[in-house]
């Protein structure tokens, strides 16, 4: 399966453990890959550590760095790398890019490189605050912005970050009208089938984290059924 027929994706933090059995019961949910991301604490010791936890099993592993210093590429299927359209500093959008084709000398392995043009929303969050997301947006600049990185710049990506609140469905919608050829990624706050139903009906990809930490893996079998 190619990451674009992806529809479920669980992010995984390398700044927090997981609790015995966990990492069985994620790998048996139907999830379609697991992706490694954090912004707080991301280190190359951490994230290999947690590589290692889940390498054994036969799901894609996609890298989505937190910056230039902590970046695996070894027994990764994707490097997913966030620009973020919403934000005050241009750090967040190219700076941090360039920084780390300058520490890779070049030798960057494009073809399993996919950009996303990140779109975040809620401003108490961690990436909210380290990114300067400029998140009180109404649902058609959302869009615009959506339309912008699709129809201007080509990210193969969109993703609607709301990272720890359930964000606004008619945004996500909004956004989902806008798009032509990117594909749609919505996280935040997906902890019900419930809620990953709806907003399966405008993205097309979820994508589950905290709530595998605070509500265990039973929690993400049932997300993944409601999208499946």
């Amino acid at each position: 399966m190619k990451w674009k027929d992806w529809v479920h994706v669980t992010k995984l933090d390398p700044d927090k453990q997981l609790k015995p059995g966990d990492i069985d019961a994620i790998a048996a949910s139907g999830t379609d890959a697991l992706m490694l991301s954090g912004t707080l604490n991301v280190t190359q010791e951490n994230l290999s550590a947690l590589q290692k936890q889940v390498g054994a099993y036969d799901l894609p592993l996609v890298m989505e760095p937190a910056g230039p210093d902590a970046v695996l590429m070894q027994g990764i299927d994707f490097v997913f790398v966030p620009s973020v359209m919403n934000t005050t500093d241009v750090q967040w959008i190219v700076g941090k890019h360039r920084a780390w084709v300058q520490m890779q000398k070049g030798k960057i392995p494009w073809d399993f490189i996919v950009p996303e043009a990140y779109i975040v929303l809620n401003p108490d969050s961690s990436v909210g605050r380290v990114t300067k997301a400029m998140c009180s947006l109404k649902a058609e600049e959302v869009a615009a912005f959506a339309s912008v990185a699709d129809h201007y710049f080509h990210f193969p990506v969109v993703y609607i970050e709301y990272s720890g609140i359930y964000g606004d469905p008619a945004v996500v919608k909004a956004v989902s009208e806008a798009l032509d050829k990117s594909v749609l990624y919505y996280g935040g706050g997906i902890n019900s089938a419930e809620k990953a139903a709806q907003m399966s009906r405008y993205a097309d990809t979820i994508v589950v984290g905290n709530a595998v930490y605070d509500q265990g893996a039973a929690v993400l079998k049932a997300t993944v059924d409601a999208v499946q």
